[in-house]
Protein backbone atom coordinates (compact mmCIF):
# COMPACT_ATOMS: atom_id res chain seq x y z
CA UNK A 1 0.00 0.00 0.00
CA UNK A 2 2.66 2.34 1.09
CA UNK A 3 5.87 2.30 -0.95
CA UNK A 4 8.22 2.25 2.23
CA UNK A 5 11.91 0.74 1.94
CA UNK A 6 13.52 -1.37 5.29
CA UNK A 7 15.66 1.09 5.89
CA UNK A 8 12.82 3.98 6.06
CA UNK A 9 10.78 1.29 8.71
CA UNK A 10 13.95 1.52 10.34
CA UNK A 11 14.21 5.02 10.72
CA UNK A 12 10.11 5.46 11.64
CA UNK A 13 10.86 2.59 14.47
CA UNK A 14 13.79 4.04 16.11
CA UNK A 15 12.04 7.81 15.86
CA UNK A 16 8.94 6.16 17.28
CA UNK A 17 11.21 4.05 20.07
CA UNK A 18 12.44 7.67 21.00
CA UNK A 19 9.34 9.59 20.93
CA UNK A 20 6.48 6.58 22.27
CA UNK A 21 9.33 4.81 24.97
CA UNK A 22 9.95 1.59 24.86
CA UNK A 23 6.58 1.14 27.40
CA UNK A 24 4.11 2.17 25.19
CA UNK A 25 5.20 1.41 21.89
CA UNK A 26 3.99 -2.51 21.74
CA UNK A 27 0.11 -1.13 22.70
CA UNK A 28 0.87 1.78 19.84
CA UNK A 29 2.28 -0.84 17.54
CA UNK A 30 -0.85 -3.14 18.24
CA UNK A 31 -3.44 -0.28 17.80
CA UNK A 32 -1.97 1.09 14.84
CA UNK A 33 -2.12 -2.63 13.23
CA UNK A 34 -5.50 -2.71 14.38
CA UNK A 35 -6.11 0.56 12.31
CA UNK A 36 -4.51 -0.36 9.16
CA UNK A 37 -6.76 -3.55 9.63
CA UNK A 38 -9.72 -1.87 9.56
CA UNK A 39 -8.76 0.52 6.95
CA UNK A 40 -7.92 -2.15 4.17
CA UNK A 41 -10.98 -3.61 5.13
CA UNK A 42 -13.14 -0.51 4.72
CA UNK A 43 -11.01 -0.05 1.38
CA UNK A 44 -12.17 -3.05 -0.18
CA UNK A 45 -15.52 -3.15 1.02
CA UNK A 46 -15.78 0.08 -0.70
CA UNK A 47 -14.20 -1.01 -3.91
CA UNK A 48 -16.46 -3.42 -3.62
CA UNK A 49 -19.51 -1.75 -3.47
CA UNK A 50 -18.40 0.62 -6.62
CA UNK A 51 -18.04 -2.39 -8.78
CA UNK A 52 -21.27 -3.89 -7.53
CA UNK A 53 -23.10 -0.61 -8.74
CA UNK A 54 -20.94 -0.52 -11.84
CA UNK A 55 -22.43 -3.95 -12.80
CA UNK A 56 -25.30 -3.00 -11.74
CA UNK A 57 -25.56 0.29 -14.33
CA UNK A 58 -24.09 -2.22 -16.78
CA UNK A 59 -26.49 -4.35 -16.37
CA UNK A 60 -29.10 -1.80 -16.25
CA UNK A 61 -27.90 -0.36 -19.99
CA UNK A 62 -27.82 -3.66 -21.24
CA UNK A 63 -32.08 -4.09 -20.39
CA UNK A 64 -32.66 -0.84 -21.79
CA UNK A 65 -30.62 -2.22 -25.02
CA UNK A 66 -32.74 -5.61 -25.31
CA UNK A 67 -35.80 -3.73 -24.38
CA UNK A 68 -35.00 -1.25 -27.06
CA UNK A 69 -34.84 -3.86 -29.83
CA UNK A 70 -37.21 -6.04 -28.60
CA UNK A 71 -39.35 -2.84 -28.80
CA UNK A 72 -37.74 -2.64 -32.67
CA UNK A 73 -38.57 -6.08 -33.52
CA UNK A 74 -42.39 -5.59 -32.53
CA UNK A 75 -42.81 -2.81 -34.66
CA UNK A 76 -41.62 -4.00 -37.64
CA UNK A 77 -43.37 -7.28 -37.37
CA UNK A 78 -46.37 -4.91 -36.87
CA UNK A 79 -45.52 -2.94 -40.07
CA UNK A 80 -45.10 -6.11 -42.21
CA UNK A 81 -48.54 -7.49 -41.06
CA UNK A 82 -50.27 -4.20 -41.79
CA UNK A 83 -48.69 -4.55 -45.14
CA UNK A 84 -49.97 -8.25 -45.67
CA UNK A 85 -53.56 -7.58 -44.25
CA UNK A 86 -54.03 -4.45 -46.53
CA UNK A 87 -54.35 -6.80 -49.57
CA UNK A 88 -55.94 -9.40 -47.94
CA UNK A 89 -58.91 -7.13 -47.14
CA UNK A 90 -59.18 -5.35 -50.46
CA UNK A 91 -59.06 -9.20 -51.86
CA UNK A 92 -61.97 -10.25 -49.24
CA UNK A 93 -64.30 -7.16 -50.38
CA UNK A 94 -63.66 -7.32 -53.82
CA UNK A 95 -65.13 -11.33 -53.63
CA UNK A 96 -67.59 -10.67 -51.24
CA UNK A 97 -68.93 -7.69 -54.06
CA UNK A 98 -68.53 -10.51 -56.79
CA UNK A 99 -70.21 -12.80 -54.80
CA UNK A 100 -73.33 -10.16 -54.40
CA UNK A 101 -73.31 -8.97 -57.58
CA UNK A 102 -73.07 -12.65 -59.62
CA UNK A 103 -76.62 -13.90 -59.93
CA UNK A 104 -75.21 -17.29 -60.57
CA UNK A 105 -73.65 -17.47 -57.51
CA UNK A 106 -76.93 -18.03 -55.62
CA UNK A 107 -76.47 -15.77 -53.06
CA UNK A 108 -79.47 -14.18 -51.87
Amino acid sequence: MFDVAFSEMLVIAIVALIVIGPEKLPKVARTLGSLMGRLQRYVSAVKADVDRELRNEALMKMHADVQQGIADVSSEINQQAQQIQAPVVEATKAVAETVKNDPASGAP
